[in-house]
């Protein structure tokens, strides 16, 4: 299982993901505290991760999904599950990343 915990900045929320593989896909499990997390997470229950690695083919399901619940385009929530997504799937290392923001 892969596991990641996002911060989203100013407005505060956390949202914990949980990703497991079963077959060809990965089952998504979310909490939050944002509310349009929490309506994303009732939709988006299982992806099949070679899809969402690349905007190259269509529009990831994640991203798609993201786009429909949250307003916010700097929202890097989706941004995690694809993470979480793609090291469950064994596509990447669990490596942290990170945004520095200054003024």
């Amino acid at each position: 299982m892969a596991k990641a915990e996002i911060f989203a900045g100013n407005c505060g929320f956390s949202t914990q993901v949980e990703t497991s593989m079963e077959g060809k896909l990965c089952k998504i499990q979310m909490t939050s505290e944002c509310a349009a997390m929490r309506r994303l997470a009732e939709e988006l229950t299982e992806v099949d991760p070679y899809k969402e690695i690349s905007f190259r083919r269509a529009m990831p399901k994640i991203h798609e999904m993201g786009h429909k619940h949250c307003t916010h385009a700097a929202c890097p929530v989706p941004v995690g599950i694809v993470k979480a997504v793609e090291i469950e799937a064994k596509l990447a290392l669990p490596t942290d990343v990170s945004i520095k923001l200054s003024k």
